[in-house]
């Protein structure tokens, strides 16, 4: 079974020990904001790549082919 990336934030969150409305007031957007983003499953590469910088941590976003190759 694959996680969501809402599902992997929130277990982010969670070892982070923060909540999402202290995530959102640090990412400059309400926590109603951040909760549908969650909910929904809709975050921008753009979204992905702040939220690792405000928790401090590494965010790659590839595709990997078959033979190794990442894009």
């Amino acid at each position: 079974m694959t996680l969501t990336m809402g599902e992997k934030l929130k277990i982010l969150l969670g070892r982070k020990e923060m909540s999402i409305k202290s995530l959102a007031e640090k990412l400059g957007q309400s926590r109603q904001n951040l909760s549908v983003k969650i909910k929904n499953d809709n975050f921008t590469e753009q979204d992905l790549r702040k939220i690792a910088e405000v928790l401090d941590v590494k965010y790659e976003g590839f595709f990997f082919l078959n033979d190794g190759e990442k894009i």
